[in-house]
């Protein structure tokens, strides 16, 4: 990281920033191009390592390049507040963000699809123990980023 000064290593602030971000953005390679998606997401922490767990359709791009490449870079930002000035180059930005890059996979077993949808809906909503019923849980696509690198940065 360029910036050290911007740079959080403080486990609870992480997991704090990751908990603020409501949104991460995973980019997949299409034959040599960045395929951005935006997706909704839940995540679990052990150990200062993260396990990040999205959902979708069965078919489509995303889930192609997930199974040919089983690789994705994400980022998730949070707390976006413009700092404005006199001149146009003194302006900067406040923000929290988080990016990294690790292996991507489709989740198959009907438990863990379970655990993940949890996680998704408790990152999403703040509750927990949600019913799945066994045919939305086979209806959904799921599928988990596992790090292998994360780095965190704020500009406050």
């Amino acid at each position: 990281m360029r910036r050290k000064d911007r740079e959080v290593t403080d486990k609870d602030k992480i997991r704090e920033i990751i908990s603020n971000c409501y949104c991460c953005r995973l980019g997949l390679n299409d034959c040599g191009r960045v395929y951005i998606v935006p997706l909704s997401f839940g995540f679990q922490e052990k150990e200062g390592s993260y396990t990040f767990y999205f959902h979708g359709a069965k078919t489509g791009r995303k889930i192609d390049l997930i199974k040919e490449n089983g690789y994705a870079g994400f980022e998730m930002d949070t707390n976006y507040a413009l700092n404005e000035a006199e001149r146009a180059c003194e302006y900067s930005a406040r923000f929290q963000s988080v990016i990294g890059s690790g292996r991507v996979s489709l989740i198959e077993d009907m438990e863990e699809k379970q655990k993940a949808l949890q996680a998704i809906m408790y990152h999403n909503t703040g509750k927990d123990e949600w019913e799945f019923s066994d045919k939305s849980i086979h209806a959904a696509c799921v599928f988990r980023l596992e790090p292998e690198e994360l780095s965190c940065k704020e500009h406050l």
